[in-house]
C-alpha cells in the first residue's frame, strides 16, 4: 500500500501519507499512537491523554484516508492495542476490537459492520489473516531467506481444530494428563472465539466496575456504523452529547482591547459580565477596571478609556445579580468597595466608591452574592473567616469560622439556605449561617492543593468540585450534599489552572474551562450512575481568559441555543453560543427550554433572609408566541414533505421558464 509517518510538526499532531500529504490537527501537544489492520485497511489513532479514538480507512486511491468513526471515551487514553482476529465475534460482524488502557481500566471497544442478523459467516468482511506459525527462524533470515507467514482463514466452520505440536516435540515431552490438556484447549481464545470473555462489552458496564479485565457479563451492544455519531453508542448517552459551541459573527465582537491584567488570583474568575456590560481588570497600577458596554460593539479607540480606580490590586470582583449597575470589588487591603456604574456606561473615571465594607483583617479570597436575597454578600479571606454583609446598610451580619487553611471557593445552595466551601486543608464544609457560625458538617475534599471550585448540581442533591488530585491532575468530584460522601469522579487533563464550572439547572449541563485554556469541557450531570455523561467539547484556536455566562433571555431559542457566554481573549470580547442540534427547529424545543428561574430578580431582602424567611424565584416561559412546542407538534410530519415545503411548490413554474430568448439575428457567428 502506501508508506506513512505519524508524528508532530510545530507541536501539532499530524498524519502524513505518500504519495501526497494529508494532515489533521487536534490542537493538542500530544503524540499520536497508531494501530493499523492490514486485513481491513483500518487505522486506529489516539493521543496519549486524549479522550478521543479515531478510526480511518486507508485506500490506494484518493482521498487515501477517510474517517470511519470518532469515538469519545469516558476517560483519557494511556495506550491502545489490537485484539487478535481469532478472538473476534464473527456472528455480530465484529471486524476490529481495540483495548483502551486508562488510569484505572482496560476497556474493549468493538467495531462492527451493520449486517442483517441470522446470516452465515460474511467472507467479504474477513479475508485470510496472518497466522501465528513462524515462516522461518532468525538464522534463516540472516542467511538471506525471505518467507511470508502462512495465512489462515477465519471461518469458524472451516477452521481446523488445534493440533498438538507432536511433529516438533518428542512424545516423551508431551503432557500426560488429558484433563489438563482439555482444560488448556477449552480456555484458549483461539478455539472459543465466541466465548463470553471475548464478547464485546459496553463501556458503561466496565466503568461501573473498578476492576481491570474483561471478565464481566456482556450486555447487548448496538452495531457500529460508519457514521461518527454512532461511535458513542457504547457510552451512556446524553441528548446534549452533540452540543455545538460557536463564536458569533465578528460584528458582535469588541476588539482592540489593550493592557489586560492576565494574572488575576486563582480564586478570581478573571473577569465578570452581565446582560449589559463586561468588567475587565487592567494591568495598571492602582487596580483599575475597565467596563465595556455589550451594546457598543466594534473596535475600541486607541485612546485611553474611562476606568474604575480601585486604588489597590483587585483580588475578586462581580456584578450584583439584581442590579446590573452595581460592581463589587474585593482588594488586597482587606476591603470591599461597591461601585455604581452610570446608566449607559462609564463616561469618566470613577475614583470614589459608593460604599466600603471593612472588617476582614487580611487579604480577601473571593466574594459571592446570595442567590435570592438582595444586598447579601459573602466574602472569604486569608484571616480564615467567611463573613456575610448587608451592602444596603454596610454592616457585617454574620461571621463563619472553622477553616484551617486557605479557602479556595464557596457556593450558595439553590434554595439559599446553605453555604458550601472548599478549603486547602482538604475539606468540604457545609454551613447554615443563620443557625451556627461553625460547619454543619464537613467531609474529605480534593487531595490536590493547587485550587478548587464548587457548585451545587441536580437541584442541590450533590456538590460538584473541580480540583486536583495528588498528582496535580485536574479532576471533577461529585459529593452527596446530605453526607458529603464521595459519589463519583471524572478525570479531566493536566493543566495548572483550575477548571471554572458553570451549571445550567434547566438542562443539568455543566460547562467548564480554565484561564489560559483552549478547550471547554461539557458534561450532563445525572442524579444516578454514571453521573458524568461527556458531551462534545468546544475548542478555540487561541487561549482565552475564561467564560462568563449570561441570563437565559439572551439565548436564541429559535436556534436551540441553550447557553450564551462571553469569551474574553487577549484583545477581544466575543459572544459564544452553545446550540443543541435539532431537526425541527420551526418548533419550540420545550424539552431543552423548560420554564427557567428568573435568578436576576431578588425574591426577598437581606433583612428578611436573616430573620428566617426563604425566597423562591418566579419562573419564566421562554417560548415565543409564534412557535408551537415540539411536544405538541404533529408526530407524523414526514421528512419529505418538510423538504418539499422548503423547496417550494413543485407545480409552480421554474424561474428559467420566464426568461426570454434572443432573436436569431442577435447571435454572433463564429
Amino acid at each position: 500500500m502506501l508508506g506513512g509517518v505519524i508524528g508532530r510538526e510545530d507541536e501539532c499532531d499530524i498524519v502524513r501519507e505518500r504519495p501526497g500529504a494529508l494532515k489533521f490537527h487536534r490542537g493538542v501537544k500530544r503524540t499520536l499512537m497508531p494501530l493499523f489492520d492490514p486485513d481491513t485497511g483500518l487505522l486506529i489513532v489516539s493521543g496519549n491523554g486524549e479522550s478521543v479514538i479515531d478510526c480511518f480507512e486507508l485506500t490506494v486511491t484518493e482521498p487515501f484516508l477517510s474517517q470511519v468513526s470518532h469515538c469519545l471515551t469516558d476517560t483519557p487514553t494511556r495506550g491502545i492495542a489490537l485484539v487478535p482476529k481469532l478472538a473476534l465475534d464473527f456472528s455480530s460482524c465484529e471486524v476490529l476490537r481495540v483495548l483502551q488502557l486508562t488510569d484505572n481500566f482496560i476497556v474493549p471497544i468493538s467495531y462492527q459492520v451493520p449486517r442483517k442478523a441470522g446470516q452465515d459467516f460474511h467472507a467479504d468482511l474477513y479475508p485470510d489473516t496472518a497466522g501465528h506459525t513462524p515462516a522461518m527462524t532468525a538464522d534463516d533470515w540472516w542467511k538471506g531467506e525471505n518467507k511470508q507467514v502462512e495465512r489462515v482463514g477465519l471461518d469458524p466452520n472451516k477452521r481446523p481444530k488445534a493440533n498438538t505440536p507432536s511433529a516438533k516435540v518428542p512424545s516423551k515431552d508431551l503432557p500426560r494428563d488429558k484433563s489438563k490438556e482439555e482444560a488448556s484447549t477449552s480456555s484458549s481464545p483461539v478455539s472459543t472465539p465466541s466465548s463470553s470473555s471475548a464478547a464485546p462489552v459496553t463501556l458503561s458496564v466496565l466503568h461501573q466496575r473498578p476492576v481491570v479485565g474483561l471478565s464481566v457479563e456482556p450486555k447487548p451492544q448496538p452495531e457500529l456504523s460508519r457514521h461518527p455519531e454512532h461511535a458513542r453508542s457504547f457510552c451512556p448517552s446524553s441528548k446534549y452529547r452533540h452540543i455545538q459551541g460557536s463564536v458569533l459573527h465578528r460584528d458582535t465582537h469588541i476588539t482592540n482591547l489593550r493592557g489586560l491584567h492576565l494574572t488575576t488570583p486563582g480564586e478570581c474568575d478573571g473577569f465578570c459580565a452581565n446582560g449589559q456590560r463586561v468588567a475587565v481588570p487592567l494591568a495598571i497600577a492602582g487596580g483599575q477596571i475597565a467596563v465595556f458596554e455589550l451594546s457598543r460593539r466594534g473596535k475600541l479607540p486607541d485612546t485611553a478609556l474611562p476606568t474604575i480606580q480601585n486604588t489597590v490590586n483587585v483580588a475578586d470582583f462581580c456584578f450584583d445579580p439584581f442590579d446590573p449597575h452595581k460592581l463589587v470589588v474585593a482588594g488586597d487591603d482587606a476591603k470591599i468597595r461597591v461601585w455604581q456604574i452610570p446608566e449607559g456606561g462609564l463616561t469618566e473615571t470613577l475614583t470614589e466608591p459608593g460604599l466600603v465594607l471593612k472588617g476582614h483583617t487580611e487579604k480577601i479570597y473571593s466574594i459571592k452574592f446570595h442567590p435570592h436575597a438582595s444586598g447579601l454578600l459573602a466574602s472569604s479571606s486569608y484571616d480564615l473567616t467567611v463573613r456575610l454583609w448587608n451592602i444596603e446598610t454596610g454592616e457585617e451580619v454574620k461571621r463563619l469560622s472553622g477553616h484551617q487553611d486557605q479557602i479556595f471557593a464557596m457556593a450558595w445552595s439553590p434554595d439559599g439556605k446553605l453555604l458550601a466551601t472548599v478549603c486547602k486543608d482538604g475539606k468540604v464544609r457545609l454551613y447554615d449561617p443563620r443557625k451556627s457560625s461553625l460547619p454543619l458538617q464537613e467531609g474529605p475534599g480534593p487531595e490536590g492543593q493547587r485550587g478548587a471550585r464548587v457548585v451545587w448540581v441536580c437541584d442541590g442533591k450533590y456538590l460538584l468540585v473541580s480540583g486536583f488530585d495528588s498528582r496535580s491532575e485536574r479532576q471533577l468530584y461529585l459529593y452527596s450534599a446530605e453526607s458529603l460522601g464521595s459519589v463519583a469522579t471524572a478525570p479531566a487533563d493536566v493543566s495548572p489552572s483550575t477548571l471554572i464550572p458553570f451549571y445550567d439547572p434547566d438542562t443539568s449541563v455543566l460547562i467548564l474551562t480554565g484561564k489560559g485554556d483552549t478547550r471547554v469541557y461539557i458534561y450532563e450531570i445525572a442524579p444516578e450512575a454514571p453521573y458524568f455523561m461527556e458531551c462534545s467539547s468546544y475548542n478555540s484556536s487561541e487561549p482565552h481568559k475564561g467564560l462568563c455566562f449570561l441570563p437565559k433571555t439572551e439565548c436564541n431559542v429559535r436556534g436551540v441555543e441553550m447557553a450564551r457566554a462571553i469569551r474574553l481573549g487577549k484583545t477581544t470580547i466575543e459572544p459564544l453560543a452553545f446550540n443543541v442540534p435539532r431537526v425541527r427547529k420551526e418548533f419550540f424545543q420545550d424539552d431543552v427550554f423548560p420554564d427557567t428561574a428568573v435568578w436576576w430578580e431578588a425574591s426577598l431582602t437581606a433583612a428578611a433572609w436573616l430573620s428566617g424567611s426563604n425566597g423562591q424565584h418566579r419562573k419564566l416561559n421562554l417560548q415565543p408566541k409564534d412557535m408551537t412546542p415540539v411536544s405538541e407538534a404533529p408526530k407524523e410530519a414526514p421528512l419529505l414533505s418538510a423538504m418539499v415545503a422548503k423547496l417550494g411548490n413543485r407545480e409552480d413554474p421554474l424561474p428559467q421558464e420566464s426568461y426570454e430568448g434572443v432573436d436569431d439575428d442577435e447571435w454572433v457567428s463564429g
